[in-house]
């Protein structure tokens, strides 16, 4: 009988991974002239299981390569060779490799045999050379491709969300053009007709033509921020020849479509379509036994209470109420308790997020001539996945900020007295209902008068206004603001500290800074621990109820006459003690009835977004209740003012209200897009 061991891939695959981070983590532990025998076992461990696996299912080309690798790190534990920064480099770059052509095994994408053979043959000089300081690992560059390439074909089409991510494709073409002789051809087949048009989505794509002496590693340095956010296929232009070759080099696998060139035989086309799904059935989360016995256990109690319920019902009479409402309550704590043990299968330690950053500040800091040491705690604190695969790129662009713009160099921090070595410390726990991340480093902290002088110079503010330390501070949210006169491909585009902001806001958390010149400066993230539930305050607007995340409330008044004001092009505004805050009439703005007929028979509700305060006028308050959220996008479409929905105790559906989309849509003095959304919803 045989035996499919397709379906045993996906766990290999996971193992795998798992793996790889572990050996990344023990790779960058390791000291020259320091070898710490058991680091190293577990190292080649892992490497040993990886060639063991990849052989047994069929993957030779992972086999064949980290067969090298093993061999390396087996010389090292037996004695024979030293530990050397060269040689871990190069290990550092194999294990970049091997996630690489995992990656492209599970999406069935096309490898990248080029960057594979290249490691491969720095591996074998480091095998074969002496001594393992004679490998030369800052070459980088392919001599076949600087005497035989004279340029490169580029197809770049980004998703949708990549502007989102603080992405400028026009920035990006302007860094291309100065690497040789472009030119550039627009395809807008799916741009939309105007009325769909969403301002924050992509619908372009482009290919471009590259003529040049031009390395790969600068073509791809470019692109280096958007992978994963686009399909992306380079591809180098022969000597005497326009077609592509064979060795084209594709970044990441298509989302929406089949990128397939029919001049480039012998390459071949993937469907993105099929890799999505496979994508989506293949996500899976490992949950420890623990977990699993508790919810089994709660699933018994309910099924004895169920019982319990069910012979009450039988022969049912009033002298057994007592027991029918104990039996109801018991029920409710048992529905309670398997609730919170299913949201705790979600929860996964921050760890997962935080265990990148090691490599990341390991190569950026080399890359800069700056000594960084890198302290991470609180990594066993839980947060849902949803939200961990959410929270990557703010914090990358943080970690970013603090090596770039924070740390000082060597030299520099010699000067100020402080150590050569600069300390960044990332650092997650939790407060209350929420999950709280800093990113935190001793460099030389915000320069005050640079950024407001820079804010003056971009119209961002005037020079008359007078700012607090912390309004100043906020400025470096504003979108395209920047104190790096030089752009590099770390920072210095005028994108990433907004776009931290925004996504944190859209995950219903804040971000706020606190630094002192010299000293250093502390990014503190506040997010809730799950998307999937959240406290909720329902409120009733005419015959609907609507639920407003109790995380954006801060007061619910009664209103007098004399508190509110119409100010002329701004509406009705309350007076709030000592400021004055926008009244929104949430009955105008879903197009409703109002029951309540004056403002005094109402209520307002006080909200802040991004900042902003604002006040919803509502008929009444009903209670508080954690709600399970349900994605209108997914199951309608995309409501503009709306984040989702859920269901009620009575079957009902009521909507989730999204403050910074009610509030931007409220300045729209029209308002008919957002109520045809509504009345369509």
């Amino acid at each position: 009988m045989s035996i499919d061991v397709s379906q045993f891939h996906q766990v290999f695959l996971e193992e795998s991974f798992e793996g790889l981070d572990i050996m990344e983590m023990g790779l960058l532990s390791l000291h020259e002239g320091e070898p710490d025998i058991e680091t190293i076992n577990n190292i080649f461990r892992v490497a040993h299981s990886i060639k063991g696996g990849a052989g047994t299912f069929g993957f030779s080309s992972v086999s064949e390569f980290t067969h090298s690798l093993e061999t390396l790190l087996d010389e090292m534990r037996n004695g024979e060779r030293g530990i050397a920064a060269d040689s871990v480099n190069v290990m550092l770059e194999a294990v970049d490799v091997v996630r690489n052509m995992l990656n492209t095994l599970q999406q069935q994408a096309e490898p990248d045999d080029e960057r594979s053979q290249e490691v491969a043959s720095r591996l074998q000089a480091v095998l074969q050379s002496d001594a393992a300081s004679q490998v030369p690992v800052t070459t980088t560059a392919k001599p076949a491709e600087t005497t035989l390439v004279t340029g490169w074909h580029i197809k770049f089409k980004p998703h949708p969300h990549l502007l989102q991510t603080g992405n400028d494709p026009v920035r990006m073409f302007k860094e291309l053009a100065e690497l040789g002789d472009m030119t550039v051809t627009l395809d807008d087949k799916a741009l939309p007709f105007f009325t769909d048009l969403e301002a924050e989505e992509s619908y372009l794509a482009w290919e471009i033509s590259l003529l040049g002496n031009i390395s790969r590693d600068a073509v791809n340095e470019i692109f280096e921020w958007v992978e994963g956010d686009c399909d992306l296929l380079i591809a180098p232009i022969q000597k005497g020849n326009t077609k592509e070759d064979t060795a084209a080099e594709r970044l990441e696998p298509a989302d929406k479509e089949t990128i397939h060139d029919p001049e480039a035989e012998p390459e071949k086309a993937v469907d993105a379509k099929k890799n999505v799904v496979t994508e989506k059935a293949m996500s899976s989360i490992r949950v420890g036994t623990e977990k699993v016995d508790s919810l089994i256990n709660l699933v018994g109690e309910l099924v004895i209470t169920q019982s319990m319920l069910s012979q009450l019902g039988e022969n049912f009479d009033p002298s057994r109420l007592t027991q029918l409402m104990d039996g109801l309550e018991q029920l409710e704590r048992n529905t309670r308790e398997l609730q919170e043990g299913i949201m705790r299968i979600r929860m996964l330690p921050i760890s997962f997020a935080f265990n990148r950053f090691p490599r990341l500040v390991h190569d950026l800091s080399a890359k800069m001539g700056k000594q960084v040491e890198l302290k991470l705690t609180g990594e066993q604190t839980e947060l849902d996945k949803t939200v961990m695969e959410k929270i990557g790129d703010p914090l990358i662009h943080l970690v970013r900020n603090s090596l770039d713009h924070g740390l000082e160099t060597p030299d520099k921090r010699r000067a100020a007295g402080k150590s050569e070595i600069g300390q960044l410390h990332l650092n997650a726990y939790h407060q209350g209902g929420n999950l709280v991340i800093e990113v935190s480093d001793d460099g030389a902290g915000l320069n005050e008068e640079r950024i407001f002088q820079k804010a003056i110079a971009r119209g961002l503010v005037t020079e008359t206004e007078q700012l607090t330390a912390e309004k100043i501070h906020d400025l470096i949210f504003l979108p395209g603001f920047s104190t790096t006169d030089i752009v590099n491909d770390v920072s210095g585009r005028g994108v990433g500290m907004d776009v931290v902001k925004k996504n944190i806001n859209s995950l219903g958390g804040s971000v706020e800074v606190k630094s002192e010149v010299g000293t250093g400066a502390t990014f503190t993230i506040r997010l809730p621990l799950t998307l999937a539930i959240m406290d909720g305050q329902m409120i009733q607007v005419a015959d609907q109820k609507y639920i407003i995340p109790l995380i954006s409330i801060i007061e619910s008044v009664e209103i007098k006459p004399d508190t509110v004001k119409n100010v002329t092009g701004k509406g009705e505004v309350y007076a709030l003690r000592d400021e004055y805050v926008p009244l929104i009439r949430l009955a105008d703005v879903f197009n409703l009835q109002a029951s309540a007929e004056t403002l005094e028979q109402g209520l307002l509700v006080v909200v802040e977004s991004d900042d902003s305060k604002v006040g919803l006028f509502v008929d009444e308050l009903l209670a508080q209740q954690q709600v399970v959220i349900k994605s209108l996008e997914t199951n309608y479409r995309k409501v503009m003012g709306v984040s989702g929905a859920t269901i009620l105790g009575d079957g009902s559906v009521a909507l989730i209200l999204d403050i910074t989309g009610l509030l931007a849509l409220y300045r729209d003095p029209s308002l008919t897009k957002f109520k045809q959304s509504i009345q369509a919803a």
